[in-house]
């Protein structure tokens, strides 16, 4: 039996009376595996929120992040007739488009190139990582005066979450500082695994019970946690129990959801789709982000590789390359075969671009002025090659597009107004994106 003052208790603990207040303060739902702790308090404020239906042709989004600044001529910009020190150390493979080529290392997106669209002509002012990053993640250019939120956070905000799993999910942890929610609500961030997919003990945590309680334990201490919550509701008047009435809400909802565990259970994928995704990092991230875009997350962000090539741009491109190659591939044939392709987005970005020029360590180093990024799915047009960088690959030729064009792009096909005003904490209204146009002609 409970002890009396203390109706969580198992009948083996000392009674140890507490109040509802000292209760949340140290946290004794910790060894129930609710340590989705940060995420789920901060979501839980403000979880009153009515969010309206949106129409747009994407209801989910897969962000493929290459860290470090993809090299365009190794990738989806080659120059064959450039000279030997610019156009670098491979050789180019055919595409799926007349007169269109890939980078050597490119041949599974080569051969699906008539499914996606390829911008050529991204360009913005940031030759820093933490700045490029920053213009990549949230559509702006980084401000002293104000965080900005990331797309992620921003489509969390405006949609909410579905099917009682997290609106955005990160592959395997948040990448960066601007993949947070900035001056939005930490609601809005990101829900991290905490685990790679690709490490055979992968296991989510906080989302299975810990060892010794069962679902019938699990079950019984929430019904003993509401009878707390209507006691000391009825003699306590506080919003930040109210918040963590609904923190408590989610919690339970996601641990007890099958839907939830499912989703994030990578291991109930055939072995046979594990190996053409590639049994690796980039492969087994790509495959779990199908998995939670197909169950419900709205939106997955995720990096594979290191691209940060000064020096050996050969050996670089040999290690990373291939397996993100495939993956992606595979990724978006697999959504297509699944018929989701139509609904969710593949974007694949880096920071920045790399020199047009190789360097004297045999690298190529930061390059904002032009690089090049990928879209398929969502809405987006089959088959296009946007833009073109100069005969040396190192500016914009025509059809330039800002990191503006491209996330207001993203968020169009979302359904997202773009030019709609956000209340920062200082009640300062803010444009989603500041500037900026869609670009018509890949939608």
């Amino acid at each position: 039996m409970p002890c009396p003052g203390n109706p969580l208790a198992d009948s083996n603990q000392s009674c140890n009376p507490f109040s509802r207040r000292e209760f949340l303060n140290v946290g004794l739902l910790g060894g129930l595996g609710l340590t989705l702790p940060v995420f789920l308090q901060m979501q839980a404020r403000g979880e009153q929120k009515i969010y309206q239906n949106k129409e747009g042709p994407c209801k989910a989004v897969i962000q493929i992040f290459l860290p470090g600044g993809l090299a365009q001529h190794e990738s989806f910009d080659p120059k064959p007739f450039a000279p030997s020190e610019y156009r670098g150390p491979f050789g180019t493979v055919k595409t799926k488009l007349t007169g269109y080529r890939f980078g050597e290392h490119m041949k599974h997106l080569a051969g699906i190139a008539d499914k996606m669209t390829v911008i050529r002509s991204m360009s913005h002012g940031e030759a820093a990582h933490e700045r490029g990053t920053h213009n990549m993640f949230t559509g702006y250019r980084p401000s002293p005066a104000i965080e900005y939120p990331s797309i992620g956070s921003v489509i969390s905000h405006e949609f909410g979450p579905q099917h009682n799993l997290p609106p955005y999910v990160c592959v395997p942890s948040v990448p960066n500082q601007h993949a947070n929610s900035g001056y939005l609500s930490s609601a809005h961030g990101p829900f991290a695994l905490g685990s790679d997919p690709a490490r055979k003990d992968f296991k989510v945590r906080d989302l299975n019970l810990p060892k010794g309680v069962d679902e019938a334990r699990f079950d019984r201490r929430k019904s003993l946690l509401e009878t707390v919550d209507h006691h000391f509701n009825s003699i306590e008047e506080s919003d930040s129990l109210d918040s963590m009435d609904a923190f408590y809400k989610h919690a339970y909802k996601l641990i007890s959801s099958d839907n939830a565990r499912q989703a994030f259970d990578i291991n109930k994928e055939p072995q046979k789709v594990r190996d053409e995704y590639g049994n690796n990092a980039p492969g087994q991230r790509m495959l779990l982000a199908r998995r939670l875009v197909e169950a419900g997350v709205r939106f997955v962000s995720l990096t594979a590789g290191g691209w940060d090539h000064h020096s050996d741009l050969k050996k670089g491109i040999e290690s990373n390359l291939p397996p993100v190659d495939k993956a992606v591939a595979t990724l978006i044939k697999d959504l297509d075969q699944r018929g989701l392709l139509d609904s969710t987005m593949v974007i694949v970005t880096s920071e920045f671009g790399r020199t047009p020029k190789i360097n004297k360590d045999a690298g190529r180093d930061h390059w904002p002025r032009v690089f090049s990024t990928m879209l398929a799915g969502g809405g987006i047009r089959k088959g296009v090659i946007y833009g073109e960088s100069d005969a040396l690959g190192g500016e914009p030729e025509n059809n330039k597009v800002g990191v503006e064009d491209f996330a207001k792009t993203i968020y169009h096909q979302l359904g997202i107004n773009a030019d709609k005003e956000l209340m920062s904490p200082g009640g300062r209204p803010i444009e989603i994106v500041d500037g900026g146009e869609i670009i018509k002609d890949i939608i």
